[in-house]
């Protein structure tokens, strides 16, 4: 921002001398360039302020009369227009690639996530290891205080991550985008084949903004351990043949899901 301010300032201070020699639109050109060094930083507002001291100091420095805010011609007030146009667009445009350019690297960082875990139940690595993996993933992908897997019913948590990446409170969707993860811990559920078969327990950061991607992501990524959970032990299923969602699981994979929270 300070910047933003004494650039188009020392610029039009430093075109004074040749101020008889140039024409309007030169000297409009040359803080057209100070205001796209600005933009480059990605700020919007910084931009913006760069755009609008450039405007005034061209005005008060570069137009007839000198020293004064008035403008005598026409063309310089067309002139003076343009520039603030101009540098509001500039900035615009560089806030736009910024913001992209940081989506971006969230995406990557989110695929490299989802592909270690991938990877280590894919290669049949230790559960244990899927479920660990899992847990620093989690805690890295949405910020969180703390993470933690147990393969019993955690009890009293009333916010949960759907299949969908949606976070509920009761029956009530929070807007994790605005207000972040409930303060409270919140469940994210391990399926698979049907069958529920243990929980994740997030801490979150209280106020931190979670995106409807990064919660997608997250759960993919109880999907897998999820995956790696049931090829790990599979069960006979209840006795009519029909998977049981929404609980834990038939009694042996119970007991083994038990096992492995343990020792995470």
């Amino acid at each position: 921002m300070a910047a933003a301010v004494a650039a188009p300032l020392a610029a039009s201070v430093a075109l004074i001398p040749a101020r008889g020699h140039l024409d309007s639109a030169d000297n409009a050109l040359i803080l057209v360039v100070v205001i796209v060094a600005v933009a480059s930083t990605g700020r919007r507002l910084a931009a913006a302020v760069a755009a609008l001291v450039s405007a005034l100091s061209f005005d008060f420095f570069l137009t007839r009369p000198y020293g004064s805010f008035r403008i005598s011609r026409h063309s310089d007030l067309i002139t003076e227009i343009l520039l603030l146009v101009v540098g509001l667009a500039v900035g615009e445009l560089a806030a736009r690639g910024r913001h992209h350019r940081t989506a971006a690297g969230i995406g990557r960082q989110q695929l490299a996530a989802l592909h270690s875990v991938t990877e280590l139940a894919a290669s049949g690595q230790d559960t244990r290891l899927v479920v660990a993996a899992a847990t620093d993933e989690l805690r890295e992908l949405l910020e969180l205080r703390d993470c933690r897997f147990t393969g019993r019913d955690p009890g009293g948590l009333t916010a949960r991550v759907t299949p969908a990446g949606e976070v509920t409170v009761g029956k009530e969707l929070w807007a994790t985008e605005d207000l972040g993860l409930p303060s409270r811990n919140v469940d994210l559920p391990v399926r698979s084949g049907g069958w529920l078969l243990g929980h994740f327990v997030l801490t979150p950061t209280p106020g931190h903004p979670v995106s409807h991607q990064s919660l997608l992501v997250a759960v993919a990524l109880a999907d897998q351990v999820g995956a790696a959970l049931a090829g790990d032990d599979s069960p006979a299923g209840p006795p009519d043949g029909t998977p049981e969602p929404e609980t834990d699981g038939g009694p042996d994979r119970g007991r083994r899901v038990e096992d492995l929270s343990g020792s995470v």
